[in-house]
């Protein structure tokens, strides 16, 4: 059985996407993945602690810690830090970064530290979870950190849960080809199962949407399976206030009306998912425009004509609307 490997076909803005949806959601994200650290954790006062640049000797460049949470410990006044950092691309001295990003950490607080690592790259390699120093038969440091990688994840395991996180990223985990419309319609029935406030529903679409992409022939078997389902629940897919069927389902229904109707539905939900390929565009192209990315490569990279980026940049409009 072979996985979906996807290489990095596009400019992604990899840590902003996983920090926005990780600090958002950060009980769902331990509560997914780490169950049984979940448990220990009160999560009814969770501060991120914003952290100053240093120089990363690993990588070579400038960088931040990631997330970086503060709260206690459930029952107790014992304050814990945990550090969260995803990892895009397979690193060999990923360890030794995280190491140092520890000595860092508790440098500064003093507190105990929990550090994860996330790993988002779309290869089966593994990166060790420890980093040791030795002299000869001495071992002077011995670290270890945990960690999950998503490609390595059964998503069959999670569909499920009515975790947000895990929705989100199902988008990353181990899929064959065969597999990727019954991601994307398993993927539907958990948002619509959750009944998420309209903001916490457009992050989780799109982050999903930035990752998960699916071809013209794939989008018609998604809309099929969806009208096969109970029509209950296919109505409460198609409705959904972020979905990227919903403006072209409502479209389409209009049309529809009387004479035609069937017709009309199957193609407001193709004009839908046209409007969600495009609000996904939009989106990455906000953060590019917010990076200072030159104007050509948002174009290569979103398919947005560079005309219509002059204008958006000209007019100062970083704050993409992507549902116009």
């Amino acid at each position: 059985m072979q996985l979906m490997m996807e290489e990095k076909a596009e400019y992604l803005p990899h840590d902003r996407l996983f920090k926005e949806l990780i600090q958002t959601f950060f009980a769902d994200f331990m509560e997914a993945f780490f169950p049984e650290v979940a448990r220990w954790m009160d999560f009814s006062d969770v501060e991120f602690l914003q952290q100053d640049l240093f120089t990363d000797i690993t990588a070579g460049e400038q960088r931040r810690i990631d997330i970086l949470a503060k709260l206690k410990l459930k029952g107790e006044d014992t304050v814990v830090l945990i550090h969260v950092e995803p990892q895009s691309y397979y690193q060999m001295e990923f360890p030794e970064r995280m190491f140092i990003y520890y000595s860092r950490i508790y440098e500064k607080y003093r507190l105990p530290v929990l550090p994860i690592a996330v790993f988002s790259y779309n290869k089966r390699r593994e990166t060790p979870s420890l980093f040791t120093v030795r002299i000869r038969n001495f071992e002077s440091i011995r670290f270890r950190y945990m960690s999950i990688h998503l490609i390595r994840k059964n998503w069959k395991e999670y569909i499920r849960s009515n975790n947000p996180v895990a929705a989100a990223l199902l988008s990353k985990m181990g899929y064959t080809k065969k597999e990727k419309v019954q991601v994307k319609v398993e993927f539907l029935r958990m948002m619509a199962r959750m009944e998420l406030d309209p903001a916490r529903m457009a992050l989780i679409y799109g982050f999903f949407d930035s990752y998960f992409k699916l071809t013209d022939k794939e989008d018609e078997l998604v809309m099929s399976s969806i009208k096969n389902l109970d029509p209950q629940e296919a109505d409460q897919i198609l409705r959904l206030p972020n979905s990227f069927y919903d403006k072209g389902y409502k479209k389409g229904k209009e049309e529809g009306k009387e004479e035609g109707k069937e017709e009309g539905k199957e193609e407001g939900l193709k004009e839908g998912l046209k409007e969600g390929e495009r609000r996904a565009a939009l989106r990455i192209a906000k953060r590019m425009l917010e990076e200072n990315q030159d104007l050509a490569s948002i174009a290569k990279y979103t398919g947005l004509a560079e005309e219509e980026l002059k204008k958006l940049k000209q007019s100062g409009a970083t704050r993409l609307r992507c549902d116009q």
